[in-house]
């Protein structure tokens, strides 16, 4: 994530030291809290995270698409009934959660618009790493992922032009098509790559899909330490915000479960649609909010993708824990009851038979 600005708070021993409270070079002050141009230990450090952020995405996505066998993908296109509830879910439950929660919290207008964008932003990809250690439908989620963002180029515009008309002149809102084009460049190729791998090896793939498996997770947490660097001292914006960006995935992973229940998609689908519905593509909210605000605007509300972008985390964390416990004790109530049975049915076979063995069983 990059951003041309940075917020810094300036302690009360440093406004000691100067005469004013803010360094000449400041672009915006207000009290101790400076807007400074980006350094360059930034700028340096934003490109390199980038590009090693960028390949390791490409590795995990490479290594997801070997879960996924394209006969199953080919049939979720063309019987498309998950991937349209994963539609509705996206780009109908997200956007209208964003304008109620908008409303309900009587944020400020560039704010309530930041929140819409997050809300029209398509699906991540890290839904990807968690729908596959939570069983989820890898088919599914891969098509989903992969619908949302080309779908997105129309979808985007059409739900910010309805959403954002009391706030704002949708025409204000730069949508950076380049960056979607490549994110969608960037999930085809390498899960294409990895379904031809599995087609053609299977057994190498298992490997590859296990060793991805880890690196998705240890990618996922480094994004948001990579974020919590990038934009170390922005975190003084309204606690209304906060308490947004809280509750909008929660309501996301709750209401995408609850209508591909409704829809009557199996377990493993909800699980899968949930995830997909919660999780959005916080950097392409990051982009959009930096090329369409002045520094002024940014102030207000830049941070609010890393905001979503953790609380969509540890939610997906405390599905996958919840997940991982249920499956345990399922796992040991199913052993349990299966040994039970074998006891019953040793006991009580001596009695059926009443001790006789036929000739043919000899």
């Amino acid at each position: 994530m990059q951003t041309n600005f940075l917020s810094q708070q300036f302690s009360a021993g440093s406004l000691a030291e100067n005469s004013t409270a803010c360094p000449a070079n400041a672009t915006i002050c207000d009290g101790t809290s400076c807007v400074l141009p980006e350094d360059n230990f930034n700028q340096t450090l934003s490109v390199v995270l980038s590009t090693v952020l960028t390949i390791m995405l490409a590795l995990v996505m490479f290594s997801m698409g070997c879960n996924v066998e394209f006969k199953n993908f080919l049939g979720h296109i063309k019987r498309p009934w998950g991937i349209f509830v994963g539609f509705l879910c996206q780009f109908g439950i997200m956007p209208l959660t964003a304008f109620l929660l908008s409303l309900a919290f009587n944020v400020l207008p560039i704010q309530a618009v930041v929140v819409l964008i997050m809300g029209c932003c398509p699906g991540g990809t890290a839904s990807n790493v968690i729908a596959y250690w939570v069983d989820g439908d890898m088919d599914l989620s891969i098509s989903m992922t992969t619908c949302s963002t080309l779908l997105a180029m129309g979808m985007m515009p059409l739900c910010l032009f309805i959403y954002t008309k009391m706030w704002t002149d949708s025409d204000a809102i730069v949508l950076p098509y380049d960056s979607i084009g490549l994110s969608l460049v960037a999930l085809v190729i390498p899960v294409s790559f990895g379904i031809f791998v599995n087609h053609r090896w299977p057994s190498k793939a298992k490997i590859i899909l296990k060793v991805g498996s880890i690196v998705g997770a240890v990618l996922i947490v480094l994004i948001a330490v990579v974020g919590g660097i990038l934009y170390k001292g922005s975190w003084i914006i309204s606690p209304k915000l906060w308490i947004i960006g809280t509750i909008f995935p929660a309501a996301g992973y709750t209401l995408g479960f609850v209508l591909a229940r409704i829809a009557g998609l199996s377990w493993h689908r909800c699980r899968t649609v949930s995830l997909e519905t919660g999780m959005q593509n916080t950097q392409l909210c990051s982009t959009i909010v930096q090329l369409s605000f002045s520094p002024e605007q940014l102030e207000l509300m830049f941070t609010f993708p890393l905001i979503y972008s953790i609380f969509q985390l540890l939610f997906a964390l405390l599905i996958l824990g919840g997940y991982r416990l249920y499956r345990r004790h399922r796992t040991k109530t199913k052993t349990d009851v299966e040994k039970t049975a074998q006891k019953e049915d040793s006991k009580s076979s001596p009695k059926i038979n009443g001790g006789f063995v036929s000739d043919e069983m000899k």
